[in-house]
């Protein structure tokens, strides 16, 4: 097979490690591709490089290919989803003096009642909660906002939501500059270990099963190139069954912790990927299973329906027709590439491309290929089914 070089974005998160595994292990060399990773320094660069063609996929935060196709990403360009790199991994940190205040008005931080935790912060914040996200179009601010919302918080109209890159919310939080943050991992472990954050909360306690980070194309791209696209979505599906592995859970957090890609201790970067987390400077640990995916419960299948969800609350907040917006989006979630990438390999691939997104209170087994396939849970924590369908 002839090696084709692709030169391929991330942002220094522990949920790069599909493209940084594909690379390392071999999984990209098993498809005849050589693997460029470049560094960015910010959800908008890693979006402008895919859009001008300077690389040829990225890591990407799941909304931002949906809110393109909403006429809402700055460019119209439009990017196409292969798959779902990662699901969940996010946590809502807040200041130590937020926490400090949230602890004496009874809050046990048990890292896990969303209800209770979001009421305990609305009532600590006071007026205005000032809270940083990596990107306006993304996970974090989307489940920052339903979870608000449903508690009865005017989201974000009542929030002072700041832009600021992962590697700074640490430091955005030290100077005073935010109370509180969502962000992936392992940033939030890096402002406790820096003694200025506690970690109230994973992003799963809100929605169980939320997809997060996406691998990008632009939809020409994939058009020109169908068997480049194939060989990719097959590299980065090994390298998600190689990461869940929980045998190789020190070997990635390792390779993850070099100079060349997150330069970080290994062991901050092992507790994301065994949900194993220090949630206070005071080391309060909390166990979280399934803090962050890479393949159980088709991980990686990117459903129409996730992308329905999120253009349906973009779509609510910025006024556009809902019905058009969902449309429009679930065109952008491949999986009709995905099916025909992973055909005739161990994929267990599920019977539908769409779902009811949070109706799954216990592991389900589903109609599939094979026949063995079990979803996880996905429940939003306020008990809400979204439907694909309703309009």
């Amino acid at each position: 097979m002839k090696h084709t070089q692709l030169r391929l974005g991330y942002i220094p998160l522990v949920d790069a490690a599909p493209l940084i595994i594909a690379h390392e292990i071999g999984f990209a060399e098993q498809e005849g591709l050589t693997l460029d990773l470049r560094a960015a320094p910010s959800w908008s660069t890693l979006r402008d490089l895919v859009c001008l063609g300077q690389i040829e996929a990225a890591q990407m935060l799941a909304p931002v290919p949906v809110a393109m196709a909403l006429g809402l990403g700055g460019m119209p360009t439009r990017l196409d989803a292969l798959s779902v790199l990662s699901v969940n991994g996010n946590v809502v940190g807040v200041s130590t003096d937020l926490g400090r205040r949230m602890r004496d008005a009874g809050h046990l931080f048990d890292f896990a009642d969303a209800a209770a935790a979001g009421h305990a912060l609305i009532a600590a914040a006071g007026e205005r909660l000032r809270i940083g996200v990596p990107f306006p179009f993304s996970m974090h601010a989307e489940l920052l906002y339903y979870w608000l919302g449903a508690l009865g918080m005017s989201a974000p109209q009542s929030l002072d939501v700041h832009t600021v890159p992962p590697p700074l919310m640490a430091e955005a939080l030290a100077a005073g500059e935010i109370d509180a943050f969502c962000v992936g991992a392992p940033w939030g472990s890096i402002a406790v270990e820096n003694g200025v954050a506690d970690l109230l909360l994973p992003t799963s306690a809100i929605w169980a099963f939320a997809p997060e980070k996406v691998l990008t194309v632009r939809h020409d791209w994939a058009e020109a190139n169908p068997d480049l696209t194939a060989r990719l979505i097959r590299a980065m599906w090994r390298a998600g069954r190689w990461l869940a592995d929980r045998d190789n859970r020190l070997t990635a957090s390792d390779i993850l912790a070099r100079p060349d890609y997150l330069n970080l201790s290994s062991e901050l970067l092992e507790r994301a990927l065994t949900g194993q987390l220090v949630i206070s400077p005071r080391g309060e640990h909390r166990h979280t299973p399934g803090f962050l995916e890479f393949h159980a419960g088709a991980a990686t299948f990117p459903w129409r329906s996730q992308a329905g969800w999120m253009a349906a609350r973009l779509a609510a907040r910025t006024g556009l027709d809902r019905s058009g917006a969902q449309r429009a989006a679930q065109g952008v979630f491949r999986s009709d590439l995905y099916r025909a990438a992973l055909a005739g390999t161990l994929a267990d691939l599920p019977g539908a491309s769409e779902k009811l997104e949070g109706a799954l209170a216990h592991p389900t087994e589903v109609a599939s290929e094979t026949g063995t396939l079990i979803l996880h849970p996905d429940r939003f924590f306020d008990g809400c089914v979204f439907d694909p369908h309703a309009r």
